[in-house]
């Protein structure tokens, strides 16, 4: 209630009419299937209210993976495809080594950055102001380098082999397949919620094949 807190104010109404546009809410602030996807990709077990939702949305790819999931654009990958795309969300670090994509992977690409694309088209509409934390350029940021690395380990590459693919640290590599499990996690809440049960089974299909060996250690110390 104090005036430092209502400077916020005109930032919450701009991010509320972003997500009505994109339909996560309705006109009277209600929370749609899109806005329940979105909290739980995000802060999994957490049941939104009409209010809070521009808060549980801790930035803008959250709303890039719901309408990559409400899209059904997971259904033509393969479990594989599926973490090396969604590797996207949680690896931003640069690399010199260019990912070698199959063609399936560069069309996955190629849709991840439209869909970003166009929340951003909606966010700049409203005059959203983004920090660089929240921004969630798919273009001038790295986001694919850890693709290929992603794809070969969860076909069953040997972690000494999949190192040889590129000049990211190992330690680096290990933490993004374990924020990858849990993003996996959140994507298999959110497709209970939809009713889509292929989705759910690939999730899990997916978080057994990139757990394993030093990635399933619970400490490198250990």
């Amino acid at each position: 209630m104090s005036d430092q807190n209502l400077q916020l104010l005109p930032d919450y109404e701009q991010r509320i009419l972003v997500l009505n546009d994109l339909e996560f809410i309705d006109e009277s602030s209600r929370v749609q299937l899109k806005g329940k996807v979105a909290c739980e990709v995000r802060i999994p077990g957490l049941t939104p209210q009409p209010l809070l939702i521009c808060f549980q949305i801790h930035s803008a790819d959250e709303l890039v993976l719901t309408e990559l999931i409400l899209d059904n654009v997971l259904a033509d990958y393969e479990p594989a495809e599926i973490v090396a795309l969604l590797s996207a969300f949680v690896f931003q670090e640069n690399t010199d080594t260019v990912p070698n994509l199959t063609k399936n992977l560069e069309t996955g690409m190629a849709t991840i950055i439209a869909i970003s694309e166009k929340v951003n088209a909606v966010q700049t509409l409203h005059q959203v102001i983004l920090s660089a934390d929240d921004s969630n350029d798919f273009v001038s940021r790295p986001r694919f380098g850890l693709m290929e690395v992603v794809y070969e380990w969860a076909r069953g590459m040997s972690f000494k082999n999949i190192t040889n693919l590129t000049d990211v640290l190992e330690g680096t590599i290990v933490r993004v397949i374990t924020r990858l499990d849990e993003t996996c996690r959140e994507v298999k809440n959110a497709a209970r919620i939809v009713g889509d049960p292929e989705l759910f089974t690939k999730m899990q299909t997916c978080q057994e094949m990139i757990k394993r060996d030093i990635t399933a250690v619970a400490s490198l110390y250990m």
